[in-house]
């Protein structure tokens, strides 16, 4: 190799890593991933769909996106799963995912299901969007609260916060199965 080839090298090979650099510090460096929800049959007449993304954070992951097509003006049950599966109605998905071995009650609350979020409050036109960082998951492979690979599930009714093990918030009206972006 002559100098002036190993020359070119070197400065391909620094501005390569200023910017591998550059992008992480933008957050191109994290873990992401997102699910498109889609109706289920469950409740005839509803339509509920939406686009979910899931961003890695330092301690957990924040979770935004819109949902459509809910009951306008109501507050709606939002979980994830511990099953990948969203058939039989989004009943294939299993309980509130739960790695912890938590109760069942309101997002944050010291205690409770991993897999608790807040509940999605439809707007006049039965749109809700929403953002919030959600400290007990990841989107880390091999972690426990790793929620790549489980269902995303919108809930009929308003989420009671006590019942349990998952608060009474009446048929699952859409899914998704959370992938990896």
């Amino acid at each position: 190799m002559t100098p002036s080839s190993r020359l070119h090298a070197l400065v391909a090979l620094s501005a390569a890593a200023v910017l591998a650099t550059g992008c992480a510090a933008m957050g191109g460096g994290k873990a992401r991933a997102s699910a498109a929800l889609t109706p289920t049959a469950a409740q005839p007449g509803m339509t509920v769909t939406g686009a979910v993304r899931l961003t890695a954070l330092d301690h957990g992951v924040r979770v935004e996106g819109e949902v459509k097509g809910l009951k306008p003006g109501q507050e709606h049950g939002f979980h994830i799963h511990e099953k990948g599966d969203c058939g039989n109605n989004a009943n294939n998905s299993g309980g509130h995912f739960n790695p912890g071995g938590g109760t069942h009650g309101m997002f944050g609350s010291p205690g409770t299901h991993a897999g608790e979020l807040p509940s999605l409050v439809a707007d006049a036109q039965g749109n809700a969007r929403f953002r919030v960082d959600v400290h007990s998951i990841s989107l880390t492979d091999g972690a426990a609260n790793n929620v790549v690979g489980r269902a995303l599930v919108v809930h009929r009714d308003r989420d009671d916060y006590t019942s349990q093990p998952a608060g009474n918030s009446g048929p699952r009206v859409a899914c998704a199965i959370i992938q990896r972006s």
